[in-house]
């Protein structure tokens, strides 16, 4: 478990993520994090949108059920 401190910058309260977190989550300077309240109340910080992920998981599912007719209409 990593021990983060809330921080203020300028008006507005932080947290500065430690190199190792960074590194683990694959973050840049600039690069959006995504914060999930799980239902036990816990939370989770990712680099990827979860909402994003189900979608695209959707569409694979559509292709792959419906391939033999995407590929007669895109000829």
């Amino acid at each position: 478990m990593v021990e983060l401190k809330v921080r203020k910058f300028g008006n507005s309260l932080g947290v500065v993520l430690p190199n190792d977190v960074i590194k683990r989550l694959r973050a840049k300077d600039g690069e959006p994090l995504y914060q999930n309240e799980n239902p036990d109340g816990s939370y989770e910080l990712m680099p990827y949108d979860p909402a994003s992920v189900k979608k695209t998981e959707t569409a694979e599912e559509i292709i792959d059920r419906y391939r033999n007719t995407l590929n007669v209409l895109a000829s």
